[in-house]
């Protein structure tokens, strides 16, 4: 038996009933597992993945892809998190976003969870979840990573096959960052400011990364993160998101110094 599972069992508990001796065995539920914290620094983004119950269909039609950017855009600022880049698949999206303080991105996934199946299930009269379990996360810890998961989530429709090219898919910020297009769920991160000094030249650097394919390893990373699981130690964060997104990630982690973190980390790709 799991250690981490705790069981009361009597045994050999006798009573008289009707002047006869019963054994009976009494076992009392298994007391669930304990939910691991989330690994969420302020002002570090964060990669965050939901899909379907059962891998089910999320989005039906035109209208469910824009409720539900209408509840993203609504709900970004409430949770205090700056959305950088998304996409909604037809059983899942991604979102590549920064939060404010750490208790923004539960905010913001409650308050999509809470908006968008209420308007899913009364329009189609079913009732139950949507979403299958709890939105699953990655803290992004270089500049060089935030681009490759801005690149894997507005990939997501060509390596369904979905489509031949970004742009012929609407329902991705890749329209924003790489197009120039305004999208008012965005909020461009400072390191997608730094590719240049306008709006132009700032598209035209961001589509040449798109030239070449996420490196194999990186995108392996994306897509298997949440298989790792792998605990970090809060001063492993200092070292890693200090340096590329300022010293205020390194004052959060002093907070919690000592504690462990098991990231839920993020699902990638087509899956």
């Amino acid at each position: 038996m799991p250690d981490c599972e705790v069981r009361l069992i009597f045994e050999q508990d006798t009573r008289l009933v009707d002047r006869h001796v019963v054994s009976t065995r009494i076992a009392l539920p298994t007391r669930p597992m304990p939910r691991q914290p989330r690994s969420v620094i302020p002002e570090v983004p964060l990669h965050i993945t939901q899909r379907g119950v059962n891998r089910g269909a999320t989005f039906l039609d035109e209208k469910d892809y824009g409720v539900y950017l209408w509840a993203l855009h609504a709900a970004a600022p409430r949770a205090r998190c700056a959305i950088h880049a998304y996409v909604l698949m037809t059983n899942h999206v991604h979102l590549l976003l920064t939060p404010s303080d750490a208790r923004g991105p539960a905010t913001l996934m409650g308050l999509l969870g809470a908006w968008y199946v209420r308007y899913f299930n009364d329009r189609r009269s079913r009732t139950g979840p949507l979403w299958e379990g709890r939105y699953r996360s990655r803290v992004v810890t270089t500049g060089s990573y935030f681009f490759a998961c801005s690149r894997y989530i507005e990939l997501n429709p060509v390596r369904a096959g979905m489509v031949d090219e970004c742009t012929a898919y609407p329902w991705s910020s890749f329209h924003h960052n790489a197009c120039g297009q305004a999208d008012p769920v965005l909020t461009p991160h400072s390191l997608y400011s730094a590719l240049g000094s306008d709006r132009i030249s700032r598209c035209s650097t961001y589509r040449a990364l798109f030239a070449d394919e996420v490196d194999t390893r990186v995108a392996a990373e994306i897509c298997t993160a949440p298989l790792a699981r792998s605990r970090l130690s809060m001063s492993a964060y200092q070292e890693v998101a200090a340096e590329p997104f300022g010293q205020s990630a390194a004052v959060a982690c002093a907070t919690v110094e000592g504690q462990a973190f098991d990231p839920d980390t993020s699902v990638g790709g087509t899956a």
